[in-house]
């Protein structure tokens, strides 16, 4: 009898979250250069990087030598050059999903190329959100714009297949409690300060102040507060801590529907 087949490789990890720019800013500022780079263990692993004479903040940098990056229709990242794998050994089903036969190794990842050439990874494929009016949205450079609000500990962003994105929200609760003993509104049960309508009023400006500048398509209409932080130990959050969108959506199903519902047209904020 041949022997069995190989068992198919795992998933690849995410990626490690994005270097902020601002922090990287700081560390230049300090006389410190961080360089980011760009690459899969299907790409050897090496496909973009920055370099001491020539970065860009924000950005993985441009092509190493001999290697090609375009951007797909759909934002996907696809890369060729001689440090692309063969394909997955004995897999050649699995092989074909990732690897044209014009050589092109589609990385999963979604991203922006400049016209100097410096890639931006913006989302992974997977996380896009389609909305039923078929725009695709990236929720990660969504809810990072929304975490650098000093009143946003996490974010999630839903909508698949909805008419538009909302948002979940769990509060900074430290820095809400402060307001809130400043503001004389009572902070001893979170989820009565969350349901305050000063409480609402001061997030609500919060939240939609850092979503100005994005795209009628992809700025969320409505915010649901969460007061249980999204963590490893419920489930809601990898051992790396990325969001397990599906279990988040899942849990809190009930709340995201009622942004959608006829009576909630004229409603913004909610509280699971």
């Amino acid at each position: 009898l041949p022997p069995p087949p190989p068992p198919p490789p795992p998933p690849p990890p995410p990626p490690p979250p994005a270097l902020a720019p601002e922090i990287n800013r700081f560390f230049l500022g300090a006389g410190i250069t961080i360089l980011e780079g760009y690459g899969l263990s299907e790409t050897s692993p090496v496909t973009n990087v920055n370099t001491p004479e020539d970065f860009r903040i924000g950005t993985v940098g441009r092509p190493v030598p001999g290697t090609e990056i375009r951007i797909a229709a759909d934002g996907e990242i696809l890369i060729r050059g001689p440090q692309v794998m063969k394909g997955y050994y004995g897999l050649d089903e699995m092989t074909r999903e990732v690897i044209a036969d014009d050589g092109w190794f589609s990385t999963g990842d979604i991203g922006e190329l400049s016209s100097d050439g410096f890639l931006k990874i913006t989302d992974r494929k997977k996380d896009l959100i389609k909305t039923s009016g078929g725009k695709y949205v990236a929720p990660q450079a969504i809810e990072n714009l929304l975490k650098k609000n000093a009143f946003v500990d996490q974010a999630v962003v839903v909508g698949e297949g909805r008419k538009f994105c909302a948002v979940l929200v769990v509060p900074a609760f430290e820095r809400l409690e402060s307001w809130a003993e400043g503001a004389g509104v009572d902070a001893s049960v979170a989820q009565a300060l969350l349901a305050d309508e000063r409480c609402q009023a001061l997030l609500e400006e919060e939240i939609f102040s850092e979503l100005r500048d994005l795209a009628r398509f992809e700025k969320p209409k409505k915010v649901g507060l969460v007061a249980e932080p999204f963590t490893v130990e419920n489930g809601a959050l990898t051992p790396t801590q990325k969001v397990k969108r599906p279990v988040v959506t899942k849990r809190y199903a009930e709340l995201i529907d009622a942004f959608y519902s006829a009576e909630s047209v004229e409603r913004t904020m909610f509280v699971a």
